[in-house]
């Protein structure tokens, strides 16, 4: 598609976001900016059901920031097991904490720049803490659901997450950059689903290149 096409094509898939998850967000459970910050690295790899799970255990444990840093790393290891890689997501967390003592005040910062000066946060984990902790569109969370509902609504056929941010930001209009994200995310789980997409009783399925191949 050519970028007038796909921004056509963009304009009807933001149309039936909005009708089908009108109160689209974020679904990781969290207090605070940091909270998020922290949830969002243990939902590598990992649900947010699953990560849900194991937060509550983990904030209570360390309500502070310097709790983390204080902490025996092998008790974080410990509790964040279930969400797997916890080896190396416990040491971004730990050193996160340490960075944003150190350098920010124990604040976590509002610019992308920053954030992704934190061990184990991304741009994709900075989009996310921007835009829901912070209501600030830097740009839009591409993560494995957006991904593939991005490539089969044929708003990108690129491969590349930083790529494919870019198709969208180019089609999506900014002050709908963090609900687009959110709401994709919500449609790759329950009707885009990565084996078996529900394409019979998906509202896009007309105007979806693999939806009208598969009905």
């Amino acid at each position: 598609m050519r970028v007038t096409e796909r921004a056509e094509q963009a304009a009807k898939v933001l149309k039936g976001l909005k009708t089908l998850y009108p109160d689209a967000q974020c679904e990781l459970n969290f207090g605070s900016p940091w909270e998020l910050a922290v949830a969002t690295i243990l939902s590598a790899q990992c649900t947010d059901k699953r990560v849900n799970a194991v937060t509550p255990h983990l904030f209570k444990r360390y309500p502070a920031i310097e709790d983390y840093v204080k902490a025996d790393i092998k008790e974080i290891e410990s509790i964040i097991r279930p969400t797997g890689f916890f080896r190396s997501k416990s040491l971004s967390i730990q050193e996160s904490a340490r960075t944003l003592l150190k350098d920010f005040n124990g604040k976590l910062p509002k610019t992308m720049a920053e954030l992704i000066r934190l061990r184990g946060v991304a741009r994709k984990t900075a989009n996310v803490i921007l835009g829901t902790a912070f209501s600030l569109a830097e740009g839009i969370v591409v993560d494995t659901h957006v991904k593939r509902v991005s490539f089969r609504l044929g708003l990108t056929k690129k491969t590349n997450p930083a790529l494919i941010e870019k198709d969208l930001m180019a089609v999506i209009p900014r002050k709908e950059w963090i609900f687009f994200g959110h709401a994709m995310v919500r449609h790759g789980r329950r009707v885009c689903a990565a084996r078996k997409p529900l394409c019979q009783s998906c509202l896009f399925k007309s105007f979806c290149p693999q939806g009208i191949k598969n009905t």
